[in-house]
């Protein structure tokens, strides 16, 4: 199970409009299929990775991303 921690690294009068388009794109992709509860965590499986290593690449100038492997995951409250 992959997480990948991400936020959006824009300037101020770019951010909204690169802020709809990292969603609306987001939300178009097969990564829409996965939880994200939060707006900047996706918890994917292991064989989406390539997937969500493409869909952030597309995004690299303007968005900051780090992944993270973990066996489980638990909730806490």
């Amino acid at each position: 199970m992959l997480i990948y921690f991400y936020d959006l690294k824009t300037r101020l009068r770019d951010y909204n409009r690169i802020k709809r388009r990292f969603y609306y794109d987001l939300k178009k992709s097969r990564l829409s299929l996965y939880p994200w509860k939060t707006k900047s965590v996706i918890v994917v499986d292991d064989s989406a990775e390539a997937l969500a290593d493409q869909f952030f690449f597309r995004y690299r100038r303007y968005v900051e991303v780090y992944k993270a492997r973990a066996a489980t995951i638990e909730e806490v409250f």
